[in-house]
């Protein structure tokens, strides 16, 4: 069993710096939905959970947070 890839990362928690920051917009388009019914998009393989995206969907998002590992964005008004 290896508990490796839990934690902090190894480097303070850090994955480095993120494509996308908290408050800016930006233009995607909605790939997959996520198991919760939200769409997901990505920004340099960044991915990104928006809520009430439909796949197929190119929109302007603005990200409301970032995480290590993943953001979560609204649909633009």
């Amino acid at each position: 069993m290896s508990y490796e890839r839990r934690g902090s990362g190894g480097f303070g928690g850090s994955y480095g710096p993120k494509p996308v920051e908290t408050g800016k917009e930006y233009e995607v388009q909605i790939t997959e939905t996520s198991r919760k019914g939200d769409g997901i998009a990505r920004v340099q393989g960044f991915v990104i959970f928006v809520a009430g995206g439909q796949v197929g969907q190119k929109v302007k998002v603005k990200i409301t947070n970032v995480g290590n590992r993943f953001a979560t964005a609204e649909i633009a008004q």
